[in-house]
């Protein structure tokens, strides 16, 4: 059984619920389970959550949890085309990680939400990339052969699941959304499956 972890950061539920799909589609490959988890908050005052547990929601992500993982999806909402802070602050955390390469090789995929078409969806989603990449993880992207890539009319795009309020009015995804982001999941799943020490590479 391989456990890939959700992170995640959402102020208004549309990130939230994009990643309540991504752990749908990964809990649908057979041998794969989800974990679901935030991140805090952040002040200018802050060094720590100003709670340990959130009101709401699925609890904080911690370092265990990232260590524990077979894979990792991070979501957040734009932020002038940039990652939220709580999910920045959260990943800024992570150098003991890196300095024993805890993550290295393991699948990684992003999403994210926002009010406009055009709002920095694909330039958020790269933003996410880059510390994922420091941590030498393999990242993973929606292809072209889902169909749906294809001819949404919200959103979703090569670099990760996405959603556009705009396009409903608030958090409710439209069904090539949801089609998107259970395939995020499915295809991180499935990758950290065949990553599995002794597994046959095409098995």
């Amino acid at each position: 059984m391989v456990e890939i972890l959700v992170v995640y950061y959402s102020r208004n539920g549309s990130t939230a619920e994009l990643a309540r799909q991504v752990c749908r589609g990964i809990e649908s490959v057979a041998g794969a389970r989800s974990r679901l988890r935030s991140v805090a908050p952040v002040s200018a005052e802050n060094e720590r959550p100003v709670t340990a547990v959130p009101a709401s929601g699925a609890p904080y992500a911690t370092l265990a949890d990232l260590k524990a993982a077979d894979g990792l999806i991070l979501g957040s909402p734009t932020r002038f085309g940039n990652m939220a802070a709580p999910l920045k602050y959260f990943l800024d955390s992570t150098s003991s990680l890196w300095l024993d390469g805890s993550l290295v090789d393991k699948p990684a995929a992003v999403f994210t939400s926002t009010q406009t078409q055009h709002g920095g969806q694909e330039s958020t989603l790269l933003s996410m990339m880059l510390p994922l990449l420091h941590h030498g993880m393999t990242l993973v992207g929606l292809p072209y052969t889902e169909p749906a890539l294809a001819h949404t009319r919200g959103g979703g795009s090569p670099y990760g699941a996405s959603h556009v309020e705009g396009a409903t009015g608030g958090p409710t995804l439209v069904e090539d959304e949801i089609t998107l982001a259970q395939a995020l999941g499915r295809r991180v799943a499935t990758l950290a499956l065949r990553l599995q020490p002794g597994r046959a590479p095409g098995g």
